[in-house]
């Protein structure tokens, strides 16, 4: 992977001190196309056999966005406070909504403050996974970041997880990371879950406190691309960018059977359902309780003796589960799936490890100060052994470049 390196360098105040190409301090960068692309990994190349995609009309890339201005940072409110949900906000989920509010909050804090009550919506207490509803009225408690690590004093351990997160790092900059998040290791933590992506960001709290912040999820067993704000600045616009759907994410799986037609698109409602000890996203009806719409855009890339097919897919809306949803719903689940996964007498091809085929395979999204992030992520281990024993080719055309962003 492709990465900025930045060392340890002096400050001065001299213009002819500063090294080559350094900016001067409170000048604004130019606006920059972020590409973290693995070598040899991935090429546009023709599409092989000559045919034409259904997908076929050429994506143009979208013109790079006005420059932001640096606001000053919001405060967490010190006092009780009440806010009104807005239309963007619409059918956020709480927790969410506290995070886009207010960048920085950890989810511990979140997790605290709904506990006990102190967060009230239109006077009721709320649970962190309802969802709000415009012109809601949220009672704000007083809410407070957590206590910032002395900058350059790590233990052993912090010091071990810190390099670990460095492994992972696809894209790195002053504002975002990038990560190439592993298959096993969970985002945020839960019941059980001791070691997340969360809690390791806090080795990398700054001098001022700050520790990056998650701007989305991906599942425990996704491997792939994993967005992070390095400022409560970045967290703001990219929190933002996806809420308005100027973020693109493409993923791959490989899927049971050969999905027909080869390129399509799965609108459905999605709706939770609670298990005894497991939750899954079930197709709902529009009007169902908690039922919400999800629009996913997939395209078959090669297929193995229509047994199995390498699916690219490019979701529209960022439903939990919503990929390995859509795919069982069609009929090709994702192999590896442990929830999903509603093929009878199906048996594993020999070779195939039982794990979640599903990567995170780009990101694209505009940078918070001008021009574009845009990463991609190799092959995890798993998949990768899966690629090699079918023989399909990373480097192969993916037809879901030109399918429709909406």
């Amino acid at each position: 992977m492709s990465r900025r390196d930045r060392g340890p360098r002096e400050k001065s105040n001299n213009r002819n001190d500063r090294p080559k190409g350094e900016r001067p301090k409170g000048s604004r960068p130019a606006a920059r196309p972020h590409r973290a692309a693995p070598k040899g990994d991935r090429g546009p190349g023709p599409r092989p056999g000559g045919g034409k995609p259904r997908f076929a009309e050429p994506r143009h890339d979208r013109p790079v966005p006005v420059r932001a201005e640096v606001k000053a940072e919001p405060q967490l409110p010190t006092k009780v406070q009440t806010v009104v949900v807005t239309a963007d906000e619409n059918n956020m989920r709480v927790d969410r909504f506290l995070e886009a509010r207010f960048p920085g909050l950890s989810f511990s804090h979140i997790q605290r403050i709904v506990r006990k009550g102190e967060l009230r919506v239109n006077g009721k207490r709320a649970d962190s996974k309802d969802r709000l509803e415009e012109g809601q009225s949220v009672r704000i408690p007083p809410l407070r970041l957590d206590a910032p690590k002395v900058a350059g004093h790590l233990s052993e351990a912090e010091q071990k997880t810190l390099t670990a997160l460095k492994a992972m790092m696809l894209f790195e900059d002053d504002d975002v990371l990038v990560l190439n998040k592993p298959a096993g290791l969970a985002v945020q933590g839960g019941s059980g879950t001791t070691r997340h992506i969360d809690q390791m960001l806090e080795v990398m709290r700054d001098a001022r406190g700050q520790k990056p912040r998650l701007v989305h999820r991906i599942d425990k067993e996704t491997s792939g691309c994993l967005l992070v704000a390095k400022t409560r600045f970045a967290a703001t616009h990219l929190t933002g960018a996806f809420r308005h759907r100027s973020a693109r994410k493409i993923y791959w799986a490989l899927v049971a059977g050969v999905p027909k037609p080869k390129q399509g698109r799965i609108s459905t409602y999605l709706a939770k359902e609670e298990g005894d000890d497991d939750t899954i996203m079930r197709i709902a009806e529009h009007g169902d309780e908690g039922a919400s719409h999800a629009v996913t855009y997939y395209a078959v890339v090669e297929t193995a003796a229509q047994k199995l097919a390498w699916v690219s897919l490019k979701p529209v809306t960022g439903r939990t589960h919503q990929l390995r949803a859509h795919m069982a719903h069609i009929d090709h689940a994702i192999v590896g799936d442990p929830k999903y996964f509603n093929k009878q007498q199906w048996d594993l091809p020999g070779g195939l490890q039982n794990r979640l085929h599903l990567l995170a395979r780009r990101i694209v999204i505009p940078h918070p100060r001008g021009g574009v992030i845009d990463a991609t992520a190799p092959l995890p281990p798993h998949m990768q052994q899966s690629w090699n024993l079918l023989g399909f080719d990373a480097k192969r055309f993916d037809p879901i470049e030109n399918a429709p962003e909406e």
